[in-house]
């Protein structure tokens, strides 16, 4: 009996043998036929390895072939937040060539005061899996080379491999389409105010001659018919009640006057019509005051604050909101906080559009928006803008609104 050993990588024709085939061979054939076997045995075992490290080469190629080719910019980083790979549309949209780039952290890519919170923000996922953008996706802005800021849609996916976390974001530069949104916002808000001022000044200048006369036919038809000059009282209360609805309507088409103290002003209009018309206690703190030259600016935050108070009651259900507006390490911060029953974990796509239309806002004005559920109930909407036109006045009564 020959010793073969194990023979499990030999190929299956070896075993089709018949028992009585190689026991009638001679010893030196068969060790012959073994040998040959072997030998084919490792000449496929090379080939199948070069196939496989060919198929692995090309697969890597066409992979960073789609990289470099792709319109979007892709950018890889570690758990340490350092660059791992730059694409050829990130260095377009960044201005940096990956060489410059890799190995380095990349809050290099945000401008203050992202980049110094950036890492806070990537231990604190590693720590507790909370994400804020990892498999979400948001709007942010972030910095060229040359310093200039400009907006940027970002998504990032992570990857887990054996013995490490690689995080992959996807980066569209939004700039044109930014640009496009503000001239239709821009437009919107100019008509609205046209809308205002023609109901102010036109519409409620007609009711109160309306109403003038109404008085002078009271007045005469008193000495003839008292039931006629009743008549005619009530036609001049009525032209009056409809002359207050037209300037409250005037005044929700153009809520932002063009003194520094507009926003402030009608923020505290805002929380007192909120209270008399919904019941809900609603308040402005605004201590110190924070005048704003820039009426659109201005007017983008009233309605951000709009939005979030109407969110809070429709679909909150709060019964107390609290309005803040500060100056906080040289950003303008909006936040409207209420004791609702919190943001919903889905969201329907009637309050999707609400909140589409609060970040295109924000981007208007190039700020950051934050919604969070409040740890004792409730919501905070924060919003955050450059302070390029706030002034923050050394008195804190001076401007503040009786």
């Amino acid at each position: 009996m020959i010793e073969v050993g194990i023979c499990a990588d030999f190929p299956d024709s070896f075993f089709a043998l018949e028992m009585k085939d190689y026991r009638k061979m001679p010893k030196a054939e068969l060790l012959a036929w073994i040998k040959r076997l072997r030998s084919q045995h490792v000449r496929r075992n090379r080939a199948q390895r070069r196939q496989a490290a060919s198929a692995l080469s090309d697969s890597a190629e066409r992979l960073r072939a789609i990289l470099e080719t792709a319109v979007e910019g892709i950018i890889t980083i570690d758990e340490r937040g350092l660059i791992e790979s730059f694409n050829r549309a990130a260095e377009r949209i960044f201005g940096y060539p990956a060489k410059e780039v890799i190995g380095r952290n990349v809050s290099l890519l945000m401008p203050s005061p992202h980049r110094e919170q950036h890492d806070a923000h990537l231990g604190n996922y590693l720590r507790t899996g909370h994400a804020k953008i990892i498999g979400i996706g948001r709007e942010i802005v972030a910095r060229r080379k040359n310093g200039t800021v400009f907006p940027m849609d970002l998504s990032v996916s992570e990857v887990r491999l054996a013995d490490r976390r690689l995080f992959t974001g996807f980066i569209r530069d939004i700039t044109e389409r930014k640009r496009l949104e503000k001239e239709i916002l821009d437009i919107s808000e100019r008509e609205q105010r046209r809308i205002g001022q023609d109901l102010h000044d036109g519409l409620c200048q007609h009711l109160a001659g309306i109403e003038l006369m109404s008085q002078v036919l009271e007045h005469k038809l008193a000495r003839r018919s008292k039931a006629a000059a009743v008549r005619a009282g009530d036609i001049a209360k009525n032209v009056r009640e409809a002359i207050r609805h037209t300037r409250l309507l005037a005044r929700g088409l153009s809520p932002v006057t063009l003194e520094s103290e507009g926003l402030m002003s009608a923020l505290q209009e805002l929380a007192l019509n909120t209270q008399d018309i919904f019941g809900v206690a609603c308040k402005l703190d605004c201590d110190p005051p924070v005048p704003m030259s820039d009426y659109a600016a201005a007017t983008h935050l009233f309605r951000l604050a709009q939005e979030a108070v109407s969110n809070a009651i429709k679909h909150g259900r709060a019964k107390r909101i609290l309005i803040q507006l500060k100056v906080e390490r040289g950003q303008v911060i909006l936040r409207v906080i209420d004791n609702g029953a919190g943001f919903p974990a889905r969201i329907t796509k009637s309050k999707g559009m609400g909140l589409q239309i609060m970040q295109s806002r924000v981007g208007m004005i190039g700020g950051t928006l934050s919604i969070e559920r409040n740890g004792g109930g409730g919501t905070n909407v924060t919003v955050s803008a450059p302070n390029v036109t706030a002034r923050q006045t050394t008195n804190p009564h001076h401007g503040r609104k009786k």
